[in-house]
């Protein structure tokens, strides 16, 4: 595994792109997310409209949402076993679309 200051540019703001090797099976893919906390832009400000809602007992463990969540905000927690990062989450829906089993549904996001 590289150390995260070889993953950053040279000025050291931001990653870069690295070739990963081709996986096999799911089982292969780092569990989490795929950087160093701390380099995504903020907490999400409170303008999320909708928030995803896992169903544990509907999932089938295919990962896809982990895979396509465009913000990396979807996490494995164990075998067939998800969460979901609210602080970053921006509420797009991409892994309710892209579910299979459609076990993840998008609710309004009542906050305080």
């Amino acid at each position: 595994m590289k150390k995260t200051k070889d993953m950053l540019s040279p000025d050291g703001t931001r990653p870069v792109k690295q070739e990963f090797p081709k996986r096999n099976h799911i089982s292969e893919y780092p569990t989490g997310p795929g950087f160093t906390a701390g380099h995504l832009a903020e907490i999400n400000a409170g303008w999320r409209v909708f928030k995803p809602i896992i169903d544990i007992e509907k999932c089938i463990g295919c990962y896809k949402c982990y895979m396509v969540c465009p913000d990396g905000v979807i996490f494995k927690t164990g075998e067939k076993a998800v969460a979901v990062d609210y602080d970053y989450c921006k509420g797009c829906g991409v892994c309710a679309h892209e579910c299979p089993v459609k076990a993840i549904t998008m609710i309004k996001d009542e906050r305080d």
